[in-house]
C-alpha cells in the first residue's frame, strides 16, 4: 500500500508549510489526485488519519478533486475520455494517445488555524 509512504509525505510537507507560517494547527488540505495517478483516494484518507497521529495535521480534513482521465490523439488531435494508459481514439483508431489529465497529484492549498499551537 503506497498510499501509507504518501500521506507521510503529505503530512511532512503541510507541516513543513505550517511552521514556516507561524505553527498553528492544520484545520484542512485540498488535494489533486487524477483517476489515472494510481492512488486510491478511501486508502489515503485511512493512511493519512494514521500519519498525521500526533502532528499539526491530526485532525484535518482531506478534500480530494479527482479530474478524470483525458487522451489527445497524435494523429487527429482528438481529446477525449480515457480510463486506462492504452487507448484508442474514437475518431481515427489511431494508438498514438497522450495523456493530457488525470496523472495528476498535487496539494492545491491547506487552512492553518490561528492562534493554536500543537
Amino acid at each position: 500500500m503506497h498510499e501509507l509512504s504518501i500521506a507521510l509525505s503529505i503530512v511532512e510537507a503541510v507541516e513543513l508549510k505550517a511552521q514556516e507560517e507561524g505553527g498553528g494547527k492544520i484545520s484542512g488540505i485540498d488535494l489533486v489526485i487524477g483517476k489515472l495517478a494510481g492512488i486510491v483516494p478511501e486508502s489515503l484518507r485511512f493512511c493519512f488519519s494514521a500519519a498525521s497521529k500526533g502532528t499539526l495535521a491530526e485532525d484535518a480534513v482531506l478534500a480530494i478533486e479527482e479530474p478524470e482521465g483525458v487522451g489527445e490523439c497524435g494523429e487527429c488531435g482528438m481529446k477525449f475520455p480515457v480510463t486506462f494508459y492504452y487507448a484508442e481514439c474514437p475518431e481515427c483508431r489511431s494508438l498514438r494517445i497522450k495523456i493530457i489529465s488525470g496523472e495528476e497529484f498535487s496539494i492545491q492549498s491547506m487552512t492553518i488555524e490561528e492562534g493554536e499551537e500543537s
